[in-house]
């Protein structure tokens, strides 16, 4: 079961009924991998990728093309070696060099993924090579805002005039897949040049869909070793950076010289991946050990438990023989104090986040809510002074329900909560980050919206909100069992951007309360205010039952949609309530029903757009059409079973028909994805 849900929203955005400026996020170009490369195969042809050409255009347009090398030539992996192999299978490492773009943080990531194999197939897909079906066209996965999205791209890559690559490239040169892999990253976010500046926690998440949790080292947990233990010996993926900067500004190899690598060996502004841990017994005592890697594979640290310290020699010749690697490839040791002092974060990212909890093992409740802040509606700002539009911004529900099973939590439980902002732009580096965050009210009632006093009179349980410019802003709460409100905000008022909410927890509930403040349009404002004088004030009880709910929706004076004569029965009323009265009280509430009065103003829009014969019915193409349109994806043979259920028997739907259709597809839809755990099914208790 799922926690929360806002504004009335799914995987797609509805239809804005009025015109709007608000830039939405452009999702990645979809191709079907399969489809392209049985078409190659039969034409016998090689793929060519005109959605990401081999042109400079790909590569970028500012300070990357000053460094690349003259006569750049786009080639394939067969005209650069005689035998090219896709990947290593038996390679532990990924020995991949970094090239000319400075994404030391996305390599930190990659390997990372290495001590997780089926992670590291499910993102570069196996059943790839250069001899069997090769047709030039590889793809590979990546978790691309709520989603997993497979990225194909063909397999010119560019090199210079020595036939070298300029980007990735493996220290065995006749293996590929880190070179394509980089191109399909590179895609996805719009350019070479748009992976020169990132953070490890980024491709951390890209790679597994986990949720972050960020250390900063100078203020660590005195469970640090602890939280590492957990993490090295469960699903989880680390990486680290050394002082100087929140990003990751490092040069590539072969630019070296500009490089600051201080006296210690380390990087400064670098990204490095943690690859082990271990407790080891000296002379004096035990020490705690961290393993790091430098994603460029030459460049250690020169400290205590480097390779040539003296400190091994206080270990048993065993642990020492063990341990101890004498070999330039990026690989070393030091104390966790160390560790400590020279680097700044460290970034967890778990597939489940059980880490800070201590109760591995256990299952996790996940939810995933999209929203979008736009200006002069749901764009409040922080709750910061003078601002008294804070109320505006998105409201989501959260039940948190105690865990019967859990020993450790004494009264509270441990929830999660991640806000990551969608970039408008196609290209990642080109639209600044906003600052984000949000806040945590604790809240006695589950269907009604905070008004804008609630926030003058009580603070936040989170009474340090932290904005920062970054894509994801994550945080972990001790919460008593109980009704809770997230409200995500941009720093500054009227700023717009797309957000993905997203909360991870033992047990929690979804409150069907909607707050359909998002779709801004010309039937807003003072038609709302008649419609409400007119209709709710003539109820003796602002709880509206099924015969008010009949009276009044068969006598709404529908003036953009004149052709329409709405006769809804007692039934079809009846089973609109008890779809949107999910606490139970045999009623609507007024904000219940104005959720249900903008669906039906959004139904009526996409209904008569899609009665194209204006009969005042759609049949079976039609139908489709508008479900497309609204932005639900079912099968023909789910569809065609709901006309059935709906429809005439001539299987043609009318707009009473449609508007109940549409209600139970939007809200079976929530609840499957609220109830499965691996999105392709659910296991439903009795009272579920």
């Amino acid at each position: 079961t799922m926690p929360f849900l806002p504004c009335w929203k799914k995987k797609k955005s509805p239809v804005p009924l009025g015109k709007s400026i608000f830039q939405k996020h452009a999702p990645p170009i979809q191709q079907n991998y399969q489809a392209l490369l049985e078409t190659c195969l039969k034409n016998k042809c090689l793929f060519t990728d005109d959605t990401f050409p081999a042109h400079i255009s790909s590569i970028g347009t500012g300070a990357l093309l000053k460094k690349l090398p003259r006569n750049i030539q786009w080639k394939r992996p067969r005209a650069l070696h005689k035998s090219p192999v896709f990947y290593a299978a038996n390679r532990k490492q990924l020995d991949l060099c970094q090239g000319m773009v400075e994404n030391c943080w996305f390599l930190a990531a990659l390997e990372a993924l290495t001590f997780h194999q089926d992670i590291l197939a499910a993102v570069v897909p196996q059943n790839q090579s250069f001899e069997r079906k090769y047709a030039g066209i590889f793809h590979f996965r990546f978790w691309h805002f709520g989603e997993w999205t497979d990225v194909v791209v063909d397999d010119r890559l560019p090199v210079n005039e020595a036939g070298e690559l300029v980007f990735v490239s493996s220290v065995y040169k006749n293996v590929f897949w880190g070179a394509l892999l980089e191109k399909a990253y590179a895609k996805l976010y719009g350019s070479y040049e748009d992976l020169q500046i990132g953070q490890v926690s980024e491709a951390l998440v890209d790679f597994t869909g986990g949720v972050n949790t960020r250390i900063k080292l100078s203020a660590a947990p005195p469970d640090l070793w602890g939280i590492l233990t957990r993490a090295t010996y469960s699903r989880s993926l680390m990486g680290c950076q050394t002082h100087i900067g929140i990003y990751f500004p490092s040069v590539s190899l072969p630019c070296m010289q500009t490089t600051k690598v201080l006296k210690n060996g380390l990087v400064a502004g670098h990204a490095y991946t943690v690859t082990g841990i271990r407790k080891v017994t000296c002379r004096y005592g035990p020490e705690n050990l961290v393993r790091l890697r430098n994603p460029w594979g030459k460049i250690e640290w020169k400290g205590d438990w480097s390779d040539s310290s003296y400190k091994w020699e206080l270990l048993s010749p065993k642990e020492k023989i063990l341990l101890r690697k004498k070999k330039e490839d990026g690989e070393f040791w030091m104390s966790l104090r160390d560790f400590k002092i020279h680097f700044v974060d460290l970034m967890i990212c778990k597939l489940t986040p059980d880490l800070m909890s201590q109760e591995d093992g256990k299952k996790w409740m996940y939810s995933l809510k999209n929203g979008r802040w736009v200006k002069g509606s749901t764009a409040g700002g922080s709750l910061g002074a003078f601002n008294g539009n804070f109320w505006m911004n998105p409201q989501y529900y959260l039940n948190v329900l105690p865990v019967e099973d859990s020993k450790r939590s004494l009264g509270s439980c441990n929830v999660v909560i991640s806000l990551m902002q969608k970039h408008s732009s196609k290209h990642r580096n080109r639209a600044p980050h906003l600052f984000i965050g949000f806040s945590l009210y604790k809240y006695q009632e589950s269907n009604r919206k905070l008004p804008p006093a609630f926030f003058t009179r009580h603070q936040p349980v989170n009474k340090h909100q932290v904005f920062l410019d970054e894509r994801e802003v994550t945080h972990d709460f001790h919460l008593v069992p109980g009704v809770y409100v997230i409200v995500p905000s941009t720093l500054e008022p009227q700023q717009e951007s797309e957000f993905i909410l997203r909360v991870f927890s033992r047990k929690h509930l979804m409150i069907f309360f909607f707050i359909l403040k998002e779709i801004v349009d010309r039937y807003e404002g003072k038609i709302w205010e008649d419609f409400f004088t007119k209709h709710f004030e003539q109820v003796n009880n602002p709880e509206i039952n099924a015969v008010q709910l009949q009276r009044i929706l068969n006598n709404i004076s529908w003036r953009n949609f004149q052709n329409f004569r709405l006769s809804f029965s007692l039934d079809a009323c009846q089973g609109i309530l008890a779809l949107l009265d999910l606490n139970a009280t045999g009623t609507l509430s007024i904000q219940e029903f104005r959720v249900l009065w903008k669906r039906l103003l959004f139904y009526l829009e996409v209904f008569q757009k899609r009665d194209t014969s204006r009969s005042g019915k759609l049949d079976l193409v039609e139908l489709h059409a508008a479900v497309h349109e609204i932005g639900i994806s079912l099968s023909n043979e789910v569809c065609n079973l709901m006309a059935i259920r709906y429809g005439d028997p001539d299987l043609t739907i009318s707009i009473e028909s449609f508007v109940c259709f549409m209600l139970r597809v939007e809200i079976m839809g929530e609840a499957f994805r609220n109830l499965t755990q691996d999105s392709k099914g659910i296991y439903l208790r009795e009272s579920e």
